[in-house]
C-alpha cells in the first residue's frame, strides 16, 4: 500500500500557508512540498500569480488522491486528475493545460522527476470563438461611460492594443512622449514589444504624471517611496526602487505589503477595480456585448485591420508569436457571412 501523505512526512510535507520563502531548514529536515515549489517558482522568476496558481493545483491533485504524496503517484494518478477536470468539472482546455503545467513543474523541478508522457487524458475541448469586438461608436459611447483614472486606463487600452496588466504595470520610464511610444516591458511570453502611443493621449498622461509625481514624492517624505523591482535589479541597483523613472503610472491610492518581501510598498492600480468599471460603463451605454478590458484589446486590433493596416504591423503591436493568432480578427474584413450577399436581398 503507497504511503499516505501528512504534514508530518519526512520529505517534502505539505505546507498548510502561503507564507512568504521561510529561510534555511534545518539540514535534518527539507523544506514542506509547497515551500519547496515555491522557492523553485521564485528562483526561475515566475510572477506571482502563476506562483499561487500551480500551488492552489498542486494542493488540489494531492487532496484528490486522498493526500497521497506525489512522490509515491506518477502518469497514472496525473492522467486521472487531468481527465476528472475535464469529464467531471468540464474546465475549459486553457485551465486543463494550466494544471497540467503545475504539476509538471512539480515533478520537473521539485522531486527531481521526469514524467513520461501522459497518453491516456481526456483533453478537454477547445472551443473556437471569435473575439467580441465593439464597433466605433460603442468604444466612443463606453468611454464617454467613465471618467479619471479608469477612462485613462481603459483609452490607453483600446488606443495601443495593451492588456489590462501590461497597462497597469507601465512604469514612467517606458512613456516616450518625444517618439510618440511606450515600451511594454515583459509582457505575455516575458517579451518587450514597442507600440504607439496616441497623440489624444499626450496631455492626459503628462497630466497623470504629474499626480503621480507629487504622491511619490509624498511617499518619500513619510520614508517609502520604494517600487517593486523586477528579477534582481532591487539587488544590483538598490537605490533604484525609489527613482523617479520606475515608478508606476498608475499607482494604488494606498500602500500594502508585498507578499514576498513583506516591504512596505506602494503598488500598481487594482485590476479588478478597473474591470468592474468598465463592465458597469457598458451597462451604462446600453453595450449588450460581453465586455470586459481585453475587449478593447480586441478592438484595437480589428480597427487597425479595418483602417487597412496589414496584418504584421498589427501582429508587432499586439506582441503575438504567430501571426496565425493575429489572423483571428481578419473575420471583420468580410462584411457579413464571409461577404456574400444574400439571395434575399437581390429579390
Amino acid at each position: 500500500m503507497s504511503e499516505r501523505f501528512s504534514p508530518s512526512a519526512p520529505a517534502y510535507p505539505l505546507a498548510t500557508t502561503s507564507s512568504p520563502t521561510p529561510s534555511v531548514p534545518p539540514s535534518t529536515q527539507g523544506p514542506k512540498l509547497l515551500d519547496a515549489l515555491r522557492t523553485q517558482l521564485r528562483v526561475m522568476h515566475y510572477a506571482i500569480r502563476t506562483e499561487d496558481a500551480y500551488v492552489d493545483w498542486v494542493k488540489r491533485f494531492i487532496l484528490f488522491h486522498g493526500k497521497r504524496h506525489p512522490r509515491d503517484m506518477g502518469p497514472k494518478e496525473v492522467a486521472e486528475f487531468l481527465s476528472h477536470l475535464a469529464v467531471a468539472r468540464n474546465v475549459s482546455a486553457s485551465t486543463q493545460n494550466q494544471a497540467k503545467a503545475a504539476i509538471l513543474f512539480l515533478y520537473r523541478h521539485v522531486l527531481g522527476t521526469q514524467l513520461p508522457w501522459v497518453d491516456d487524458v481526456v483533453i478537454a475541448k477547445v472551443p473556437q470563438r471569435l473575439p467580441v469586438v465593439l464597433t466605433a461608436r460603442e468604444v466612443r459611447s463606453l468611454l464617454h461611460e467613465l471618467n479619471g483614472t479608469t477612462a485613462l486606463v481603459a483609452s490607453l487600452l483600446y488606443g495601443t492594443g495593451m492588456r489590462l496588466m501590461e497597462g497597469l504595470r507601465l512604469r514612467v520610464k517606458d512613456i516616450d512622449f518625444e517618439r510618440r511610444e511606450i515600451v511594454i516591458r515583459e509582457g505575455k511570453g516575458s517579451k518587450d514589444r514597442v507600440t504607439v502611443l496616441p497623440e489624444n493621449l499626450i496631455d492626459p498622461l503628462q497630466q497623470r504624471l504629474r499626480k503621480t509625481q507629487q504622491l511619490h514624492q509624498t511617499d518619500l517624505d513619510a520614508g517609502y517611496g520604494e517600487v517593486h523591482m523586477p528579477d534582481a535589479l532591487q539587488v544590483k541597483y538598490p537605490k533604484a526602487g525609489r527613482a523617479w523613472g520606475w515608478q508606476y503610472v498608475f499607482p494604488s491610492q494606498a500602500r500594502s505589503v508585498d507578499p514576498r518581501s513583506g516591504v512596505i510598498r506602494r503598488h500598481h492600480l487594482s485590476e479588478q477595480s478597473v474591470q468592474r468599471a468598465i463592465s458597469g460603463a457598458a451597462k451604462r451605454a446600453g453595450i449588450h456585448k460581453p465586455c470586459s478590458p481585453h475587449t478593447l484589446r480586441h478592438s484595437f486590433a480589428t480597427h487597425l485591420l479595418q483602417a487597412g493596416y496589414d496584418i504584421r504591423t498589427v501582429q508587432e503591436l499586439l506582441g503575438h508569436a504567430n501571426v496565425a493568432t493575429t489572423q483571428i480578427y481578419t473575420h471583420v474584413l468580410n462584411k457579413g457571412g464571409r461577404g456574400v450577399l444574400s439571395p434575399l436581398d437581390q429579390l
